[in-house]
């Protein structure tokens, strides 16, 4: 059984902990993943905060129709879809002023590969949104296809489809901004 589903049913009969437990749990990837929305950091944990609101405040019931992860990460891009709506623009924090971090063990190695996530991210972030979750969910978050498509209120079929586009303009963007692949 899903962790997350026994943590969500113990909340519900009173144990407040099992909360905690589920925002330990899933808060970091559904920052990034609403993220991909809305490209504001400080937005998405915010709508991420939001959704934990909504677990504890309305309850929510859960079906088991899907894993637990994927009906959170569902009420996460629900509430997204309603603050986009509300806010019909927003601001992109540039690339450029995020700062990131070297290990002093390797220096050299840790820029190099600084700058190819540096790439990659830029590529990501030049790709039509629906190119960026379904990205994002796939491969940094792992859903099965079956489970982004019931995130992303999609066919299986259209996720076979959008992940196939993706990958390829995201090797095109790739590939045009100069990015050398690692043999």
């Amino acid at each position: 059984m899903d962790n997350g589903a026994s943590s969500y049913r113990r909340f519900l009969e009173g144990d407040d902990e099992a909360l905690l437990e589920i925002i330990s749990e899933y808060r970091t990837g559904l920052i990034l993943y609403l993220n991909s929305f809305v490209q504001n950091i400080h937005t998405a944990e915010e709508l991420t905060e939001d959704t934990f609101a909504e677990l504890a405040i309305k309850c929510p019931k859960f079906s088991g129709k899907s894993s637990f992860k994927t009906w959170l990460y569902a009420i996460g891009r629900n509430i997204t879809a309603k603050h986009l709506r509300k806010h019909a623009s927003f601001s992109i924090v540039p690339l450029e002023s995020q700062e990131y971090l070297s290990d002093e063990e390797n220096i050299e190695s840790n820029y190099i590969k600084s700058e190819q996530k540096r790439a990659v991210h830029k590529a990501l972030h030049s790709l039509k949104a629906e190119y960026r979750q379904v990205l994002y969910l796939s491969f940094f978050e792992g859903f099965s296809n079956g489970e982004t498509a019931l995130i992303m209120k999609k066919s299986k079929r259209q996720i076979e489809t959008l992940l196939y586009n993706a990958k390829k303009a995201l090797r095109s963007e790739l590939e045009r901004s100069g990015f050398e692949y690692e043999e």
